[in-house]
């Protein structure tokens, strides 16, 4: 999609569609009922965020907008004179507007005009929630985020209609670097979520551990400052990566350790350098301990959190992001041969820790205890690890939220305001030395499950927390119950990737320094 930022706009961009937003206010009216007694009465009525004569004259005259109250998600189509067609888009109370209501405002407008409009033009001041760049920023988000299409194995493609959307704003330009700088964050962004949710969706007969390093190689070349390295199974011997080579046993194909790197045009000894990690498993039967049928089906959404970390840091390296960045993605698929690894069989990590592996379904935790002792020599100042990691995190917090866990909380706290900051999910769960020593092995130094199922996800990242050395600071994002099928959020797709939690990470990244 094509979007255009128009300054110091004395009409509409477009001669087909405008978008206007409008909120909504609660007047009184003293009713006298007796002559000793009065009751007030309160009534809605929508305020239009324009001040274009011609729309407002015909909203005073529509017999229609008598009954619109510009409550969140009321939607009120007008038509112009001119003909130009209007769509004017309730926010709701102006004072509890925020900019995730302007975010979910502008995709529901999006869905209700992209199949009959090529061109529209939105007045950005008439959305605007005090910050007028944030605004900018929730806008853009929303088009780009509710535009993406996943049509690539269709044999008829139906490609929306409306492909290019002109934001108008009173403000001069030259007068505000800020909205320009907004509008190619927020479209960086989308399109490194679009990159990752093309990722996910691709079905596992396609996207195997061999051909998802190489996309991610072919997509990192036209990245500034980014230079690439990709470990093969040799490599992974080499490396003493026996717990990520234990998950492989059973594949077809090799395992894959993908090393992206970012340098900043001023990097010096003090600047600040972050890791990311992600699980890539691009398919999970479960092993041995197979999953059943009805478990096992999306299962190619479980490299979720490999896409979510190279989708953000693919957005801050276009963004210049001011600190050195590493991404390290640990892929495989999760299948059974002869060779596959069994349960009860033990294995001894990269960082030295011998493993009872009693569930090959707990696999993702074996692919990131390697990843994230390797994030370790890389020496940074801290550590943060995604991944469809465990099914009790949608019991512990449900389909719609990120847990996150660690062992500091400053970073913790970090992550937590940059999810409040984007409006998006997370919550932390707790890590007591109890989960630690549940994990404990009679046999090995641990084991890949608690003795039972409660406390799940805690126990999970508990024995992640065995592989982070000298103290360095780390956070692990369990996505999940919220890396696919958010169609409760109007600018994701109701099935597929979601995307989710990129934007936080593009957020904190940009933010350190």
């Amino acid at each position: 999609m094509d979007i255009q930022l128009h300054y110091n706009a004395q009409s509409y961009s477009s001669d087909e569609l405008i978008i206007v937003g409008a909120t909504s206010t609660v007047s009184k009216a003293a009713e006298s009922k007796t002559k000793k007694a009065k009751e007030t009465k309160e009534t809605k009525k929508a305020v239009l965020g324009t001040a274009n004569k011609m729309i407002l004259e015909v909203f005073n005259t529509s017999k229609a907008a008598k009954y619109f109250q510009g409550e969140r998600g009321e939607i009120l189509p007008l038509s112009l004179p001119t003909g130009e067609q209007v769509l004017v888009v309730g926010l709701g109370d102006k004072k509890k507007l925020t900019h995730e209501t302007v975010r979910r405002a502008t995709a529901e407008a999006y869905k209700a005009t992209a199949q009959k409009f090529k061109t529209a033009a939105l007045d950005l001041d008439s959305f605007s929630c005090g910050d007028l760049e944030a605004t900018l920023t929730a806008v853009v988000e929303a088009l780009g985020m509710t535009s993406y299409v996943y049509d690539k194995h269709h044999s008829v493609k139906k490609a929306p209609k409306l492909q290019k959307v002109f934001i108008d704003t009173a403000t001069k330009k030259g007068s505000s670097k800020k909205l320009e700088d907004a509008l190619y964050a927020a479209i960086y962004t989308t399109e490194s979520i679009a990159v990752a949710r093309d990722f996910v969706n691709e079905p596992p007969n396609i996207l195997n551990s061999e051909v998802y390093a190489n996309l991610l190689a072919k997509d990192a070349e036209s990245l500034p400052r980014v230079k690439t390295k990709i470990l093969n199974k040799a490599m992974l011997k080499k490396e003493k990566m026996d717990l990520f080579l234990s998950v492989n046993n059973g594949s077809g194909y090799e395992a894959r350790l993908v090393h992206l790197t970012y340098t900043p045009k001023k990097a010096t000894a003090k600047t600040k350098h972050i890791v990311l990690v992600g699980k890539g498993l691009t398919f999970d039967t479960g092993g041995y301990s197979l999953k059943p049928a009805d478990s096992m089906v999306n299962m190619k959404f479980d490299m979720a959190g490999s896409s979510t970390v190279y989708g953000a840091f693919r957005a801050a390296a276009l963004l210049d992001a001011p600190i050195k960045i590493t991404c390290i993605l640990g892929i495989t698929d999760n299948a059974i041969n002869s060779f596959a690894t069994m349960p009860d069989s033990i294995v001894k990590a990269r960082n030295g820790k011998t493993v009872e592996i009693l569930n090959t379904d707990a696999e993702g935790r074996l692919v990131l205890a390697d990843c994230l002792d390797y994030a370790c020599d890389q020496k940074p100042d801290a550590i943060i690890d995604a991944a469809t990691l465990t099914g009790a995190c949608l019991v512990a917090v449900g389909h719609e939220t990120c847990a996150i866990m660690g062992n500091n909380k400053k970073l913790s706290d970090s992550l937590l305001q940059s999810a409040e900051e984007t409006h998006e999910r997370m919550w932390p769960l707790p890590m007591f030395e109890e989960f630690s020593q549940d994990i404990k092995s009679v046999n090995a130094d641990l084991k890949n499950m608690g003795s039972n199922r409660f406390g799940g996800s805690s126990k999970a990242g508990a024995f992640l927390k065995e592989f982070i050395r000298d103290d360095i600071p780390w956070a692990h994002l369990d996505i999940a119950g919220i890396g696919d099928s958010q169609g409760h959020l109007p600018y994701c797709p109701p099935k597929g990737a979601s995307g989710l939690i990129i934007r936080t990470l593009v957020r904190y990244l940009m933010n350190t320094k």
